[in-house]
């Protein structure tokens, strides 16, 4: 998830007790003097608003007619915004504002003032605030954790088996609900583990890094990822979840069989290694192999609702019947077909039970309810902002402008090059705002459309969106997810990359394919 709280990936230190867990040596950084920090994912959205405030006083105006809300090729036509100075000021100041409730009116234009269709990402925000107090209701109840040391002691003394079903469980955590900066708590429980069985601290990263990472990157449901993107793109959640859990298939093993296939040569012989033994390594393995207690039945009725809501969230949002039958088919009479609100209304309530469940009293569910909802704050706010950039562009009536001008490109591609430079494009995107919430929020509205004019579906466009950022975020050293997890496990960046650079351009060529074959 971002990381502001989630996937924002502004580098940060490692809590005290995560330090505490597995030591952080400094020297694992160089020292340069200075220290160069990117700017965050809401500096990077305040200048890419400033910047189209500016540009769209000199981009030409137009619109396209539009059937059922999408764009009609070749109906392009320039228009007249007719705002002032004085108009275009006041869009500017109140872009976050109808970032979060701005109204789309008759016209096509969007204010807080207006009466018509809610624009702002509301729903959404509201969406990622329920989700995030769900997932620290379920981490505070100590289930998770638990979990996880008891699956990994009951398997200790099967190695490669234990590394594949912890990048397994990792994965899960990834494709369901975007796991980043939770994993930072889980290298305490694996690196002495790891290291216990023969194994190095690069091993132990690569189990987390990878095994969550390549989750994120075949998301399937996860809501800020896949969620965002598709309501940015005006489509349900589930269209194209088929694609997303095949690619999750066939993506996560070959994740695992890269982390086996270097942990093996390690423990064959641990001159292998490319970090080599740290100082108190020798201590940690003792540590490694100690007795993990059974879990409660608290823990394990905690575990299975967890479970459950998940499942349950998948089965509300799939459109079965347009899976079935072909999209244009009507939606059984079982079917849900639940969006942000009623998706909202599930994780507060499960929350809640959660909690009644896991034993935190009154005082600790209504405390981790707040506190859940302030780390996620972050995420709800960069996802406004990014609307708010939308806003403009639509208000200023550029955007139909941006679009036509990659009409004819797009119209003189097939099918499977244009879900190929989808994904291509989204790369530096990724990089430049590495929130994969904010990316997007800030490029679907964009991108999107664009697949209406190459008769591809717009789910082809998510999924390429999605296997771009995964990509970027398993490397990028703009990411608090990558940096603080190596700090933790005292493995340097570039050697971490000489491990997984190999494994990214594999997982680069097979997205590539999928994306072409989603486009066809």
């Amino acid at each position: 998830m971002d990381s502001t709280p989630k996937h924002a990936s502004e580098p940060s230190e490692p809590s005290d007790a995560q330090s505490s867990d597995v030591p952080n040596d400094q020297s694992t950084e160089p020292d340069t003097g200075k220290t160069i920090r990117f700017p965050s994912a809401f500096t990077v959205l305040f200048a890419v608003t400033v910047a189209v405030w500016i540009l769209a006083f000199f981009i030409p105006t137009g619109s396209y007619r539009t059937e059922d809300g999408r764009p009609v090729p070749g109906s392009y036509a320039h228009t007249d915004a007719d705002l002032s100075f004085g108009d275009r000021l006041l869009q500017l100041f109140l872009a976050p504002v109808n970032g979060l409730y701005g109204i789309l009116n008759g016209d096509g234009f969007i204010g807080p003032n207006e009466s018509g269709e809610l624009y702002g990402a509301a729903g959404v925000f509201l969406f990622v605030i329920a989700i995030g107090i769900f997932i620290t209701m379920a981490m505070s109840t100590g289930a998770i954790d638990n979990g996880v040391a008891r699956i990994a002691q009951r398997m200790s003394t099967r190695g490669s088996l234990l590394i594949a079903v912890l990048m397994v469980l990792f994965s899960i955590g990834g494709t369901a609900e975007g796991m980043a900066e939770e994993t930072l708590g889980f290298y305490g429980l694996v690196v002495p583990l790891i290291l216990a069985l023969g194994y190095d601290r690069l091993v132990a990263a690569s189990i987390i890094l990878v095994g969550a990472g390549v989750g994120v990157l075949a998301s399937t449901v996860n809501p800020f990822a896949t969620g965002v993107a598709s309501d940015a793109a005006d489509i349900s959640i589930g269209d194209g979840i088929v694609l997303r859990f095949v690619m999750y298939i066939l993506l996560v093993p070959i994740g695992i069989w890269w982390v086996l296939r270097y942990a093996r040569k390690v423990k064959a012989d641990p001159s292998n290694s490319m970090v080599g033994p740290a100082e108190g390594d020798e201590e940690l393995s003792s540590q490694g192999l100690g007795d993990v207690a059974a879990l409660t039945g608290r823990e394990k009725t905690v575990l299975s609702v967890v479970g459950l809501t998940f499942v349950f969230m998948i089965f509300a949002i799939v459109p079965w019947a347009q899976i079935i039958n072909g999209p244009n088919a009507d939606s059984y009479s079982w079917q849900l077909d639940w969006y942000f609100p009623e998706l909202a209304a599930l994780f507060i309530a499960m929350s809640i039970v959660v909690g009644l469940i896991g034993g935190l009293g009154e005082k600790g569910l209504t405390d981790t309810l707040v506190s859940g909802a302030g780390d996620f704050i972050g995420v709800g706010l960069i996802i406004v902002l990014a609307r708010g950039v939308t806003v403009i562009m639509n208000n200023s009536q550029i955007t139909d402008t941006i679009l036509h001008s990659m009409e004819n490109l797009v119209n003189d591609t097939s099918s499977g090059v244009f879900g190929g430079v989808m994904l291509l494009i989204n790369l530096p995107l990724a990089f430049l705002v590495p929130s994969s919430s904010g990316h997007a929020a800030l490029a679907m509205p964009i991108l999107a459309p664009l697949a209406d004019f190459a008769n591809v579906p717009r789910a082809t466009v998510v999924t390429a969106y999605q296997s771009a950022s995964g990509l970027v975020n398993l490397i990028t050293p703009t990411s608090a997810v990558v940096m603080g997890g190596l700090a933790l496990a005292k493995v340097r960046y570039d050697i971490y990359l000489r491990m997984v650079l190999p494994l990214v351009g594999i997982l680069l060529v097979a997205s590539l394919i999928f994306v072409v074959i989603g486009s066809l």
